[in-house]
């Protein structure tokens, strides 16, 4: 999630542990710890961009390292918080605030190494966008409720609030993969492979991707659960694989071991950008949910082997593309 929503879910978690007289105190040290985890954005390079990549939502947001990572923030507010709380407290408000900063982030579509260091694989849930204006609003408006009242049962209605927004999420996505099923089905295809993962903002409109015959097809679909059902019909393009397209990068070469690395942390859905032939990007993720062209990916350059590849980024800020994401969104035919 995004880093304003990983502090209020920690704040809220931080609540539901805390006496009435400890409320206040318990909200500020659970928004810290809520916000600790993704400082390992700040690990980076300036020639190696995957590096970031790959630390990101690594062991700061692993299950293992959530006591220690409540000790560091715990250690950070000592100063200021040991005339208000015992340090038991504080330490306790730390580590339930840090705690949901892994679960949140493993709701969304990038992935979180939750089980690191023992097994390296992204959980992703495909639950919620990165940016959910309505559940974010929702839990704030109650922690600050639960903040000025002092009192339990406002934080236990956020997490409430929390629960039912998954739940709900996941039934859409449920609705959302039988559609894409009957899609497929329809094409004469059968699925191979699939992702389905809710748009920026909204769990109404949602992103299916599935791959058949060595092509991924992509669709806009709105299942229905809550909102009138739409299918917004995409494009397909094929499928990139490192081990038969090396884009002119030889073995044993950086480039090479880069291309291998980010098709690890995109889950394989790799794509050669339709625009530009030295770009590859990460399918799952694009402008709009109907789009073949990725929002992000690395460029290769094979007179340079041994260099690090670039990032690239495909963010536009172009109206028709709003538009037809919010006639989507609203159901509307395009």
């Amino acid at each position: 999630m995004d880093i304003l929503t990983q502090g209020i879910a920690g704040a809220l978690f931080a609540q539901l542990g805390a006496k009435p007289e400890y409320q206040r105190h318990a909200t500020l040290a659970g928004f810290a710890a809520g916000l600790l985890p993704d400082a390992d954005a700040l690990i980076h390079s300036t020639g190696d961009p995957l590096l970031t990549l790959e630390f990101h939502r690594q062991f700061s947001h692993s299950l293992l390292f959530i006591p220690i990572g409540a000790l560091i923030i715990t250690l950070i507010l000592l100063p200021f918080l040991h005339k208000k709380l015992p340090l038991k407290l504080l330490y306790l408000f730390c580590l339930l605030g840090y705690s949901s900063a892994g679960l949140l982030d493993a709701c969304t579509s990038y992935g979180t190494q939750l089980l690191w260091p023992f097994v390296d694989t992204r959980i992703a849930w495909n639950l919620i966008s990165i940016v959910d204006p309505v559940f974010t609003i929702s839990i704030l408006t109650l922690v600050i409720i639960g903040w000025r009242k002092q009192q339990r049962r406002y934080p236990v209605a956020g997490l409430g609030f929390a629960g039912l927004y998954l739940l709900l999420s996941l039934s859409q996505q449920y609705a959302a993969a039988t559609m894409q099923q009957s899609i497929a089905q329809q094409r004469g295809h059968q699925i191979e492979r699939s992702v389905i993962k809710p748009t920026m903002g909204n769990i109404l409109l949602w992103r299916s991707i599935y791959q058949y015959k060595g092509r991924y097809y992509i669709d806009a679909i709105r299942p229905g659960m809550i909102a009138q059902k739409m299918v917004y019909t995409g494009n397909s393009i094929p499928t990139y694989q490192p081990n038969k397209n090396r884009m002119g990068i030889e073995k044993p070469t950086t480039q090479y071991h880069d291309i291998l690395r980010f098709n690890k942390l995109s889950n394989r859905y790799l794509v050669i950008h339709p625009q530009d032939n030295n770009v590859i990007g990460d399918i799952r993720y694009a402008m709009l949910p109907t789009s073949v062209e990725p929002l992000w990916g690395i460029r290769l350059d094979s007179s340079k082997p041994q260099q690090h590849a670039t990032e690239a980024l495909f963010r536009t800020n172009d109206t028709k593309i709003r538009q037809q994401f919010i006639t989507m969104l609203r159901g509307k035919a395009l």
